[in-house]
């Protein structure tokens, strides 16, 4: 199947799949039922987005430390548990950034995909 990111206020989709929210913050507004499932072990720590929102830090820098605070127990096996998953069944990762290209959401998206292709 596959791996999709989206931003948690769009509609839902019947072809979201597994709806996972990966934020530290519970978005306002945001039934839990709406989130579908909820994964704060792969958001970005909260001292890594302050740095990045606060302009402390480049874009580049947040995504290094992203990328290293993933390689942690907990993220890793939440990783492969998603990359598991995503073989059989549609996963979408989410959270509340409006623009992806600067967003968790979608190295973590490139992250799962990697870990797919390991296995495969």
């Amino acid at each position: 199947m596959s791996i999709q990111s989206k931003n948690i206020y769009e509609p839902p989709s019947p072809d979201d799949g597994l709806r996972v929210l990966t934020t530290n913050y519970w978005p306002r507004g945001i039934s839990k039922e709406r989130a579908g499932s909820y994964v704060r072990a792969l958001a970005p720590s909260r001292d890594l987005l302050r740095a990045f929102k606060d302009g402390q830090i480049s874009w580049e820098q947040y995504a290094v430390q992203y990328l290293d605070e993933m390689r942690a127990e907990k993220p890793q096996s939440e990783i492969k548990r998603l990359a598991d998953l995503s073989r059989n069944e549609t996963v979408t990762v989410m959270c509340m950034c409006k623009d992806e290209a600067q967003c968790h959401r979608r190295l973590l998206r490139e992250v799962i995909e990697a870990q797919m292709a390991v296995k495969a």
